[in-house]
């Protein structure tokens, strides 16, 4: 195993240890991506490449696009226009 791929992997479980404590749903979200696109380059460093295609595109692609569009409709996160529409409002009261 290389220093790079012992990087990784440190990164692998810095990853997986961040997203349980953060508290954030949308760092959550954004540490699980990173999470995705480094096992995807592990996948390539162990000369896989159909696996990495695979956890890039769903891991990294789909599930999170799934994951922003959940914590839009729950309004865990909002737009950034509503946002300063509403400052803009309140400033005009």
């Amino acid at each position: 195993m290389t220093l790079f791929q012992c990087i990784l992997m440190g990164f692998l479980i810095v990853c997986a240890i961040s997203v349980s404590f953060s508290k954030n749903l949308l760092n959550s979200v954004l540490i699980y991506m990173s999470y995705s696109l480094v096992m995807s380059i592990i996948w390539v460093c162990l000369q896989s490449p159909d696996l990495a295609i695979t956890e890039a595109a769903v891991g990294a692609g789909v599930t999170s696009i799934l994951f922003f569009s959940t914590l839009k409709k729950i309004k865990a996160i909002q737009i950034e226009k509503d946002k300063n529409g509403q400052k803009e409002a309140e400033k005009d009261e």
